[in-house]
């Protein structure tokens, strides 16, 4: 077991899942201490970097492409304070954080995660519902299988005519999520399949608006966005597979599948010994190719026989 504990929050690592818990100062970001403990499955990892600093550094996390609804909703937009996969580092912590990276590369090297890859599918369930957010005109909120939003006297005429808004998720074709920034306003759209006709967020009846200097710092509006994200089909689902199932269970127990190599059943020692026979074997390849050198080789060696 890896471990960094700091006062933004605790990252640990068990060789297949880094567990992510939010800190409970108050410098920790709303939309982290909303979403809570996050379980990311190595699977879905493509690499972690520690950036020294000055006054702190910073552990960053990086997940393959389409592996979390979270980040596909946020589009890239969210700020380091609210990353979750993003973790500020107090000076004298700096060598904990180094080594925590080394043995997460380690691992991606011995399970041969394809970090390059994108995902076919989310390995990460998404925030848990019932959602609600408050809105400049109005309020959508989300149990899981409906989207409602209900306008207030803020809206445009042309919303509150048309009356409440409901869709369930077959009838939609995703989600659009954008942070209110400066003087521009923020929005949560919501695209019904077979609509094309896309008008300004304070006149679309699909789209709640985000306004003001409190919703520009306050993101977690992203969380319902995600939330719907992950219960719709992947984007790179065809269009004739049908869509994978929602991961409803507590965010703490993603990535905890069938998958491992490490059985419990009869044969599960002698399998596990010729796990550990191929990794070997495979290390050494690499050493001999010049893709490892030898420090590198006694490194990844010594952590594939902590693990056995």
């Amino acid at each position: 077991m890896t471990e960094i504990l700091q006062r933004a929050g605790n990252w640990t690592f068990d060789g297949g899942t880094v567990r992510i818990v939010p800190g409970h100062h108050k410098s920790v970001h709303r939309l982290r201490r909303l979403l809570g403990e996050v379980a990311v499955p190595l699977q879905a990892v493509s690499g972690i970097a520690y950036e020294p600093g000055r006054k702190a550094g910073r552990l960053r996390l990086r997940l393959r492409h389409g592996a979390d609804p979270l980040l596909q909703a946020a589009g890239g937009r969210l700020p380091d304070a609210a990353d979750p996969y993003s973790l500020e580092v107090e000076p004298d912590r700096a060598g904990v954080a180094e080594y925590f990276a080394d043995e997460l590369r380690n691992a991606l090297l011995l399970e041969q995660v394809p970090v390059a890859e994108p995902c076919d599918r989310y390995l990460l369930p998404g925030p848990p519902v019932p959602l609600t957010v408050q809105g400049t005109d109005g309020t959508a909120s989300f149990d899981g299988d409906r989207v409602r939003i209900d306008w207030n006297w803020v809206a445009e005429g042309s919303k509150s005519s048309a009356g409440p808004r409901t869709f369930a998720l077959h009838e939609l074709a995703g989600v659009e999520w954008s942070p209110a920034v400066g003087l521009e306003n923020g929005f949560v759209r919501f695209h019904p399949k077979g609509s094309h006709a896309v008008l300004k967020p304070d006149h679309d009846p699909n789209c709640l608006v985000l306004w003001g200097v409190r919703q520009a710092k306050d993101v977690s509006s992203v969380l319902l966005a995600a939330a719907v994200t992950a219960r719709l089909p992947h984007p790179s689902a065809s269009a004739s597979a049908p869509a994978l199932p929602p991961a409803d269970g507590p965010r703490s127990e993603a990535g905890s599948g069938s998958g491992s190599e490490h059985g419990s059943g009869p044969g599960s020692e002698g399998a596990d010994h010729d796990v550990l026979l191929r990794r070997l074997r495979e290390l050494g390849e690499l050493r001999r190719d010049g893709v490892l050198t030898d420090e590198e080789f006694t490194a990844a060696k010594q952590a594939v026989l902590r693990r056995f």
